[in-house]
């Protein structure tokens, strides 16, 4: 569905169609794929065809891709009627939620004293973007291992909290995935979709850092998310 390959990314046919795309639309709009990529799972099954993601953005965003995904929207429900409509929103609502439980959300792995010194700066540009005083540099004594460089905070809780912030902000590039569900953006399935990304989230960090498990578990509980998936 979505590969990132030299920090380039792509979109794969597969994440056009769940993205509202048909063939025909395709081959109008963005003609031959970009690249043609091995499927990680299974090489030797068919090359997948892999289109720029700012050229999938930039047709999604003119004119001409709006009037022709209007019409293949009206038509199934002028020929179907509206169940059939109904139906295809779904099945395109359920591959999203696949798309969701699958993706491999890849935790950055720094060094615990470059993950607590990173931590401590995310946070201080979060309290002067609310235009609050920075939070005082820490204290080395708090946790020698983990807090070299990184100063004073108020103790090894605090400090696992702005780590864990710190990662999630570092993921929600994974938000773009919420995006692709059709119907409008305040939905009951939109807020199941969004809690299923961040308990998988959660759970990519604690085994990416043992040590922060707690902290994802208070964090989980905190927002009404349930037990821990680990």
């Amino acid at each position: 569905m979505g590969y990132e390959e030299d920090g380039q990314r792509y979109v794969s046919l597969a994440g056009l169609r769940v993205r509202g795309w048909s063939g025909a639309i395709v081959h109008r709009l963005l003609g031959p794929p970009d690249r043609l990529g091995v499927n990680p799972r299974f090489r030797s099954a068919p090359y997948t065809r892999l289109y720029r993601a700012e050229r999938v953005e930039a047709a999604e965003r003119s004119e001409e891709f709006r009037a022709v995904a209007e019409t293949a929207v009206r038509r199934p429900r002028e020929v179907r009627g509206s169940e059939a409509v109904r139906a295809e929103i779904a099945r395109r609502r359920e591959a999203v939620l696949e798309q969701i439980r699958v993706e491999p959300i890849e935790v950055p792995h720094l060094d615990p004293g470059k993950l607590a010194l990173r931590a401590v700066e995310h946070r201080a540009r979060r309290e002067m973007e609310r235009g609050r005083r920075a939070p005082a540099q820490a204290d080395t004594d708090t946790d020698t291992d983990t807090n070299a460089g990184a100063g004073e905070c108020t103790g090894r809780a605090s400090l696992d909290l702005w780590k864990v912030d710190y990662l999630c902000h570092r993921l929600t590039h994974y938000d773009r995935l919420l995006d692709r569900l059709p119907g409008p953006e305040r939905s009951t399935e939109r807020a199941e979709a969004a809690a299923l990304l961040r308990r998988r989230t959660y759970a990519a960090i604690a085994e990416a850092y043992l040590a922060l498990a707690q902290e994802c578990t208070r964090q989980l509980r905190e927002q009404g998310l349930g037990p821990p998936p680990w």
